[in-house]
């Protein structure tokens, strides 16, 4: 947001999913719409305004220093998936031709909260067996 942070993606993204986690709710203030990046995928610009913070035993999140924008959440967990990075969506300058192709967590959303057309549906335990973590502690 104010623009302390920049990034440049090694390859344009094509598609982003919805997280509906208690986390995610938090660190965002709704819904996260994240684009996957691989480890490596994604050049800094400002690294040294992005703070993280530890939010489970095997995941951190990322956010400006100066402004607090939500700017990604990464898979810390060893595995093969490590350094998974799901991009906030919302920090890119445009989402033009984005597929919007997947949802997470869909047992934790709200019930108010529904998205029409079809896509990938993912639970907390389809994702907590994809990712190989435990379930997350979610404090007050």
């Amino acid at each position: 947001m104010c623009g302390a942070v920049r990034y440049e993606l090694a390859d344009t993204p094509g598609e982003y999913a919805a997280c509906h986690c208690a986390m995610c709710r938090k660190f965002s203030g709704g819904i996260l719409l994240g684009l996957e990046v691989p480890p490596g995928g994604l050049a800094w610009q400002g690294k040294d305004n992005v703070q993280t913070y530890t939010s489970s035993d095997w995941a951190e999140r990322g956010f400006c220093k100066i402004c607090g924008t939500s700017l990604f959440w990464r898979l810390t967990a060893p595995g093969p998936m490590q350094g998974l990075l799901s991009l906030s969506a919302g920090s890119l300058d445009d989402m033009t031709g984005l597929n919007f192709a997947a949802e997470v967590y869909i047992d934790a959303k709200p019930d108010s909260h529904a998205f029409a057309g079809g896509r990938k549906r993912m639970t907390e335990a389809d994702v907590l067996a994809m990712v190989n973590a435990p379930p997350p502690e979610v404090g007050p």
